[in-house]
């Protein structure tokens, strides 16, 4: 027997289970690209830390700027009910938007992260937009 072995491998209705609930508060950075380039997207994608000057630096295309600090009843009723936020961070270091997807989750609203946040998207060598505007990811 190995490590990989030691524990046998759960049934795959179980597995089937698991990876079902991961996907329904997770997605990555290359099918977020993939949505945003595909014209206008089912999401709103949030960049939940940092300083605006951070955010002006370098942000995903198609990002507003909302530090989870700020999440709260009143901001979010600038969408409409049912809107579903995807939130990212700097990246697997960062709990930015751990922070921002459970004060959403909280307020009653759709909530997945992006997985990888900054770092991921950068490691897909997927371009950064700059300045105070989300900007657009072209196709």
């Amino acid at each position: 027997m190995s490590h990989v072995t030691d524990v046998p491998a759960a049934s795959p209705e179980i597995a089937r289970d698991h990876f079902l609930r991961r996907l329904s508060v997770e997605t990555d950075c290359s099918d977020v690209a993939a949505s945003l380039r595909g014209g206008e997207p089912d999401f709103v994608l949030l960049h939940v830390v940092g300083s605006p000057q951070a955010y002006e630096r370098r942000h995903v295309p198609g990002a507003r700027h909302l530090p989870h600090r700020d999440i709260s009843a009143e901001r979010m009723g600038e969408w409409p009910a049912g809107t579903l936020f995807v939130v990212y961070c700097a990246g697997p270091h960062c709990n930015g938007a751990d922070r921002a997807a459970f004060k959403l989750a909280g307020l009653g609203l759709p909530v997945k992260i992006m997985i990888g946040g900054i770092t991921g998207w950068q490691d897909e060598d997927l371009p950064f937009a700059s300045g105070k505007e989300p900007g657009v990811l072209r196709p």
